[in-house]
Order: C-alpha cells, then structure tokens, then sequence
C-alpha cells in the first residue's frame, strides 16, 4: 500500500494553478477508490509540504519508502510526466521542504511537466501560480488520466 500525496496549495485563489497539479491527481485518484493507495493533500502551502507529509507519516503506518508525492515539474514540457525515485528536488521547494523534513530524498516522485512550448518563463514563481489556459486544461486531462492507469497499474 502506498500513500500518495499531491503537492499544491490550499484555497480556492490556487485550485486551478500549475502549481496545484499535484492535488488535480489526488482528486482524479479519488475517483477510483482503491484499497491500493491513501491519498493525501496537505493543507499547508506548497513550500511548507514537508511539515505536513511528516506529520503524515508520523500518525500512521506509513515510511519514506511508501510515499509518493504527485508534484508539477517546470523541468518537463506540459503534456509529459516522469515517475523517479531518490531524485534530489530540482530547485522545486515543496519537494525540498520535504526531503529537508524526512531527512531523506528516498521516495517516489510523479512530477508532471508544466512547462510550455515556448520555454522555461524567467519569472517561474509567478508562472507556477497563474492557473493553465483551456489548450493546457486539455492536454492536462490526457496526463492525469495516464496517470490514474499508472497508479491502478501498479497497485
């Protein structure tokens, strides 16, 4: 059994937001109700996750070893994801705050590619928090169903 946790931030102002794709496939995996994964959305903001996830595993049966945290990637071209393990966070600091959190960089990752055509925005902080275009909404819908199949795939 594994414990997903999708990485955003709390409150409607964010809920459509690159930045809150990680919560986008909570909710499509909840759809599915398994007894495979328990799914998790942190309540504290994205850059705080890993007080948050500690806290998590903490209160249950749960290790490093069993987590998988569901982020965005500016890394990846939207419409792509990659699932890793044991990966450093790239400079995303909710994966960070993790990792710092655990004291570990063991887990399994499903970081979802945000960035668009035309390259990586120079402002990137500011990206991340201005929510996906239709065009993008729909090429979105095809990863997170991707991902939904992966995860049911794999148990």
């Amino acid at each position: 059994m594994k414990l997903i946790v999708g990485l955003g931030n709390p409150g409607e102002k964010y809920r459509k937001t690159r930045h809150n794709i990680g919560f986008m496939v909570i909710d499509a995996l909840a759809d599915q109700k398994s007894d495979d994964f328990v799914l998790e959305k942190p309540g504290t903001f994205m850059n705080e996750s890993g007080k948050a996830v500690k806290k998590l595993l903490a209160n249950s049966k749960f290790s490093a070893a069993d987590l998988v945290v569901v982020h965005d990637d500016i890394d990846l071209p939207l419409g792509e994801f990659k699932i890793s393990f044991g990966r450093g966070s790239a400079g995303h600091k909710g994966v960070q705050s993790i990792i710092d959190a655990l004291g570990t960089k063991d887990f399994q990752r499903i970081r979802i590619g945000i960035c668009p055509e035309i390259g990586k925005p120079e402002k990137v902080e500011e990206f991340v928090l201005k929510k996906f275009t239709k065009e993008e909404e729909m090429v979105l819908k095809k990863v997170i169903e991707e991902i939904v199949a992966e995860m049911k795939n794999r148990g």
